[in-house]
């Protein structure tokens, strides 16, 4: 009995062993699985996985032309063993380095040697050659070089790094097509490494998937990519279409640059021009001037900026009127010697001595400050609550919910509000003070009444697709379906257009078609709170309508901030003549109103840009004279004449064998050509 019992606890004893033992063995395979630690201090350590960034996706104009793409550059690498023959290889290594040093420019051709002897004698798989990364036009140059040329296929234009050991690791730049076009809008990469514009609010979408890779070390700090079953390639990032045009964005740019340098009390200035009916943003441009007196998109201040919008405010004072059945537009207003005081404030026109006796158009008209407040105050005191209500109801105190992020917030105060709403806010906002909106809103506010009542949101962004095809659209959405009657509509119509015709903008009236919009200025508050600092006063000055007034198809706003200064800066004088520059080049370059207006690119137009665009550096853009494109690959030819501003058709397959404009031909942007495939 006494032996059994040391037979079993020996047993147990050796099961216990076997047990514990296992449960090691588990604990250290747990740990060689999941500790990169242990893995990076084992065999192991010759072997990383990495990261591989997918193409980002293009930008692109609304009618398919390239915004923005990612253009790919590379570094040289040189595997120095792929050769078998060491005496091949040192013959081919000088004439390489001869061509490397005139390449670069950055060593010498016997430095050069030095490298890729050592590279050869020391076995280094992944020498690095050049001191800079190439582009891909610079690559086809860089193939033909000694040694490198042995994987260079002509014929199929590849390149098989076997047979030469060169390794051209790839990196994609964002490049710009149109320079700085757009800059704010379009996007870019901020100091804090953050995207901002539409390259931020639609990162996700166009960044795509990464991919990962297995790579080895070779030699000291240096990784070279291997190939691997468990490889996983990247799913590259949608295109995004945008509502923008070229030609108007250019107009847009333009005529803001140039007025803002006319004078030196300007730090800013934005323009938006906004298509009627769907909301689609044809072009948005913000200045700042720097103190070398150039300009920069350094702020978005369409869509950032709010502030008093002071009399182009007026029209929602006036469609509340008119909604209200309190007046109608030939209703008499004494606005008396242009001086009204109320509640021991005084409320001034810019007329000396004051307009007298007016209609409430003429009142509309002249923008008279004194005819407004006394309205507001007639028909609404006691019933302000009435009067915001209105506002309210025509969504002026709404975010719009922009496709882009830093939209600033309206401000429209309720009686309520002790600490916005005195005594004097019902009729300082019936003038636009004590108010505030950012420019865009205040021109989804006028393309409502453009656009028969009906509110839309502005839009940036109106497809997003991939290989040509279309993966989502963004239709027009909208705000309101009716901001007021019809027959309110129709007369604040006719307010906005005389305005242009015999009001404060009558110097921005033309023959060729017909503007409707209101004037504003108004002053801009400082830091504290104050409208006047040791003398000095802050001003803007906007215009916001719409044209042609009898069929609206395009609607627009420009406001520009003075630092500042002891003067005044009048809507009139400084804002309108800008949109009367931008709305000529409009209608110029579309004297077929009806027909060129309502047509929109085919969709095979536009996946025809995007999804046959090549590799090559943006040609110059004020060259005016068409290329030869015959002998180009279709994606080559594509790339190069819409970065020319061309609208591109084709037939057939293969390589270009003819176009339908001569080379050398003065062009237009926007001008169609046709090219022949074989």
């Amino acid at each position: 009995m006494e032996q059994l019992k040391k037979i079993l606890l020996r047993v147990g004893v050796i099961y216990f062993l076997i047990v514990v033992a296992g449960v090691l063995i588990m604990v250290k395979a747990v740990r060689l699985q999941f500790d990169k630690t242990l893995i990076e201090r084992g065999a192991e350590i010759s072997f990383r996985e990495e990261s591989v960034n997918a193409k980002r996706g293009d930008i692109f104009a609304h009618d398919g032309r390239l915004m923005v793409t990612s253009l790919p550059q590379y570094q040289l690498y040189l595997d120095c063993m792929v050769m078998d023959s060491a005496k091949t290889f040192y013959s081919e290594a000088r004439k390489l380095s001869a061509a490397l040093s005139d390449f670069f420019k950055d060593k010498s051709p016997a430095q050069y040697e030095k490298i890729l002897r050592e590279g050869r004698e020391k076995k280094r798989r992944y020498v690095k050659l050049g001191n800079r990364r190439i582009d891909y036009k610079s690559l086809e140059k860089v193939y033909q070089f000694p040694l490198l040329n042995r994987g260079w296929n002509k014929t199929n234009r590849t390149y098989d790094s076997n047979k030469s050991g060169a390794v051209f690791e790839q990196k994609n730049i964002r490049e710009r097509v149109y320079d700085r076009m757009a800059f704010r809008t379009l996007g870019f990469r901020n100091e804090s490494d953050k995207y901002v514009g539409i390259e931020g609010a639609f990162d996700y979408e166009l960044k795509g998937t990464p991919g990962h890779r297995m790579m080895e070390r070779i030699g000291k700090g240096d990784w070279m990519p291997v190939n691997s079953e468990n490889d996983v390639l990247p799913h590259n990032g949608y295109d995004v279409v945008t509502t923008l045009d070229v030609d108007m964005q250019d107009a847009a740019e333009t005529a803001l640059r140039m007025q803002l340098a006319k004078s030196d009390v300007f730090e800013a200035g934005t323009v938006v021009i906004m298509e009627v009916a769907t909301g689609d943003v044809r072009a948005i441009a913000n200045m700042k001037r720097n103190a070398d007196g150039t300009y920069e998109e350094a702020f978005n201040y369409a869509i950032g900026q709010s502030t008093e919008p002071g009399s182009t405010f007026k029209l929602a004072t006036l469609i509340t009127l008119l909604e209200d059945g309190m007046v109608e537009l030939d209703t008499k207003v004494n606005t008396g010697n242009g001086v009204w005081r109320y509640k021991e404030h005084n409320f001034t026109d810019v007329t000396h001595g004051g307009y007298g006796e007016l209609t409430v158009q003429q009142v509309f008209e002249k923008s008279s400050n004194v005819g407004f407040a006394k309205m507001a105050v007639e028909y609404y005191l006691g019933k302000e609550r009435r009067f915001i209500d209105k506002f309210y109801d025509m969504k002026l105190n709404e975010k719009i919910g922009l496709q882009l992020v830093g939209e600033g917030a309206p401000q429209i105060p309720y009686v309520d509000d002790k600490k916005l709403w005195s005594g004097l806010s019902l009729p300082m906002s019936s003038m636009g003070y004590g108010v505030l909106l950012t420019p865009i809103k205040t021109l989804a506010f006028y393309n409502a009444v453009a656009n028969d009542g009906r509110m839309v949101k502005p839009k940036f962004v109106k497809e997003l697709r991939q290989g040509g095809e279309v993966k989502k659209s963004f239709p027009t959405e909208v705000i309101s379906t009716s901001i007021c009657s019809q027959q309110t509509l129709e007369k604040v119509r006719i307010a906005l257009e005389g305005v242009v015709e015999h009001g404060t903008a009558k110097n921005i009236r033309n023959d060729d078609y017909r503007i409707a919009g209101k004037t504003g200025t108004a002053r801009i508050a400082f830091e504290n709170g104050g409208y006047v600092k040791d003398g000095y006063r802050k001003h803007q000055a906007s215009f916001a309508g719409f044209f042609p007034a009898d069929n609206p198809k395009y609607s627009g706003v420009v406001v520009l901030y003075t630092g500042k200064i002891l003067g005044n800066a009048y809507g009139a004088t400084w804002a309108a003549p800008v949109f009367k520059e931008i709305a000529d080049k409009i209608y110029v370059s579309h004297p077929e109103w009806e027909e060129d207006f309502e047509r929109e690119p085919s969709d095979k137009m536009i996946a025809e840009v995007i999804e046959n665009n090549a590799h090559h550096t943006p040609l110059n853009l004020t060259d005016k004279k068409l290329p030869s494109v015959v002998g180009m690959s279709l994606k080559d030819a594509l790339f190069l004449l819409e970065n020319k501003g061309l609208r591109v058709l084709y037939t057939g397959m293969g390589h270009v064998v003819k176009q339908s404009l001569p080379e050398g031909a003065i062009i237009t942007r926007g001008q169609m050509i046709e090219l022949e495939l074989r």
